[in-house]
């Protein structure tokens, strides 16, 4: 029964993804076949060779593309600089000294400039930057949907609203999710992709040290793997240190995978919002598929491909909304 349970959670998972394929219907495949065709190339290269250099940043450029949707949608607003009358979205709690890879979109759009003025978004960049991140470490690649235009505006009180903490409940990344048009499946598919990538201590501090009844479960758990947390104590002590940084995932830190999952069900997850997946998961949904992502790799890259695509379509700007910004860090004048 168990095994029939967790296939059909599987069939259900792969059916569920599937839905969000074709999009909102505003955005498409080849969008700059014709107008920019060399475009896709130019983003690949320059992230596979960047990323080389200096594997962290893939999960820096993923990290980039997450932030922009969940902020007014895929539409570039991270990407921009304070001006007079409006504060950058790179100010913001979530983002300030954390976000990173802006030198590199800033590279990649000078060179598409280049090849074809005023043609590829900021916001496609992003969208294209994320998928060749993911793949240049191991992970799946997908068909990215293209033609998105850029905002001419920022929120910063969205960005402080909106993105979800790393110490964030079960139910505060739930609805936090749900307002961007994303389920729990997608939530635990997207949380993969704290398979590569750093945190500050500032990010999981409270992790290792809080010891407040309501959080037992996950105190009493995790207090069993010392070794875990040692290393992690003598990484971040209780005060100080606050950029010091610790991999998400010890054991594989900077390839692609679905270690993740298995790090969580062992307690051993970095951020207290990767641990909450399944210590509070009071109905077992969330801890089912968990287990499955776990078991199957190639099912995570499947989810994981189709949930981007999804958040991907988060209130795209295209036709004659937004522009083409001339570079991505200002509006055009």
């Amino acid at each position: 029964m168990e095994l029939f349970m967790r296939l059909l959670l599987m069939v259900l998972t792969i059916f569920h993804s599937t839905k969000s394929l074709k999009g909102d219907g505003s955005l498409v495949y080849d969008y700059y076949k014709e107008t920019c065709p060399m475009a896709e190339d130019i983003v690949r290269h320059n992230v596979k060779a960047e990323v080389y250099r200096d594997p962290r940043l893939a999960a820096s450029l993923l990290r980039l593309h997450f932030h922009d949707c969940f902020v007014m949608g895929c539409d570039a607003s991270v990407l921009l600089d304070s001006v007079e009358g409006m504060t950058s979205e790179k100010l913001a709690i979530p983002n300030m000294n954390s976000l990173r890879g802006f030198e590199l979109i800033d590279k990649i759009k000078y060179l598409l400039e280049q090849e074809c003025p005023l043609t590829v978004s900021c916001a496609d960049i992003l969208a294209l930057v994320a998928r060749d991140a993911v793949v240049s470490r191991g992970g799946p690649t997908w068909m990215v949907l293209l033609g998105r235009k850029d905002s001419v505006e920022s929120s910063i009180n969205g960005a402080n609203q909106f993105i979800p903490a790393p110490n964030s409940s079960l139910e505060t990344l739930i609805d936090k999710f749900k307002t961007q048009g994303l389920d729990i499946y997608d939530l635990v598919a997207l949380s993969g992709s704290h398979t590569i990538g750093r945190a500050r201590c500032t990010s999981f501090r409270q992790r290792i040290y809080e010891t407040k009844p309501e959080y037992h479960y996950g105190y009493d758990r995790y207090r069993r793997y010392t070794t875990f947390r040692r290393i992690l104590r003598s990484i971040c002590p209780v005060t100080g240190r606050d950029q010091k940084h610790a991999p998400l995932d010890f054991e594989t830190p900077t390839k692609f995978d679905n270690h993740y999952y298995v790090n969580i069900l062992e307690g051993n997850g970095l951020l207290g919002s990767d641990n909450v997946l399944i210590s509070q998961d009071h109905e077992g949904v969330i801890t089912e598929q968990v287990w499955a992502y776990a078991s199957n790799q190639k099912l995570f890259f499947d989810s994981f491909a189709k949930s981007m695509i999804k958040m991907g379509n988060i209130n795209v700007l295209t036709g004659n909304e937004g522009q083409i910004r001339r570079h991505c860090r200002f509006v055009n004048t």
